[in-house]
């Protein structure tokens, strides 16, 4: 992954999910989770502090993503390891796709609700954002550290359906989700989750890029041109993440918002389209059994 060293004053707190992804056309597994991938991915970014928030289990799993995110220098400070089974994904490839399998649904972290006290929400005020996602079992959270004051980012995916949205997207300043169809719905879905209450709302399109909506304008971002792609396990991820870091350090630096959700897009871009020439989410692929 590129490293870039454009936001030396910001710390971000990916707070949710962690899964190792086990490629079984591969015999690997590679660390990830939409949580964990923004951790890495800011990291890469030379952030302040990049800090993950969550649980791990006790196997060969759960110490293998803790492992390789001490290696990367991702704050662990109020993670904790819980006896039980981490999140896993099986992941195949059919004539080039990536598919999906099966999972744990989170393991035991999806099992035993993040314990947020005192001292974890201390901790997340030291923070210029947090980010978490669907499949990280925070919801019931998020009003609790909107009241701090500490901007979140939230990934919607996919798949969360429209009550959904009406539950979390209140208590969200950044959404993002991927979106497929003809732009005129993902407009129209943007505008929608805009009105629930984002300050900002971006749909990533895969290979059509990106389209994000302020409230007075749609951004619209191409995707850019890839020779090889080894790996999309983690682009999006990494969109979001590139396009966050880069935001939040131009309005610390007075840039107005036009320019700097646009050089922000095109920068995130950019990233992603590396990350697209890696294995898994970010590498670190290790063999596993069963």
């Amino acid at each position: 992954m590129e490293r870039n060293k454009e936001a030396p004053g910001l710390r971000v707190l990916g707070f949710g999910d962690n899964v190792v992804d086990k490629y079984e056309h591969r015999g690997q597994m590679y660390p990830g989770g939409n949580c964990v991938n923004f951790a890495v991915f800011a990291k890469a970014h030379q952030v302040e502090c990049a800090a993950y928030m969550g649980y791990f289990g006790n196997d060969e799993a759960g110490y293998y993503v803790e492992e390789i995110l001490k290696q990367l220098g991702v704050e662990l400070t109020l993670s904790r390891r819980l006896e039980g089974e981490n999140g896993y994904a099986r992941v195949t490839v059919r004539e080039g796709d990536r598919v999906f399998l099966e999972s744990n649904h989170g393991g035991i972290r999806g099992r035993v609700p993040f314990e947020l006290g005192g001292p974890e929400l201390a901790y997340i005020q030291n923070f210029d954002l947090v980010h978490s996602g669907n499949y990280s079992f925070t919801e019931e959270m998020l009003p609790r550290i909107q009241r701090l004051g500490v901007p979140v980012s939230f990934d919607f995916s996919d798949d969360s359906k429209p009550d959904y949205y009406r539950q979390v997207a209140p208590h969200v300043t950044y959404a993002f989700c991927s979106k497929g169809g003809d732009e005129e719905a993902v407009t129209k879905h943007l505008r929608w989750v805009k009105e629930l209450g984002p300050e900002l709302v971006m749909a990533s399109r895969g290979a059509e890029g990106c389209i994000l909506y302020d409230g007075q304008r749609m951004y619209r971002q191409e995707s850019v041109p890839i020779e090889k792609v080894v790996d999309t396990m983690g682009a999006g991820d990494s969109l979001i993440t590139s396009f966050l870091v880069h935001y939040l350090n131009r309005k610390k630096q007075g840039v107005a918002q036009e320019e700097a959700i646009a050089e922000s897009l095109k920068r995130a871009s950019e990233f992603a389209a590396g990350v697209c020439g890696v294995e898994g989410s970010f590498g670190y692929g290790t063999g596993y059994e069963g």
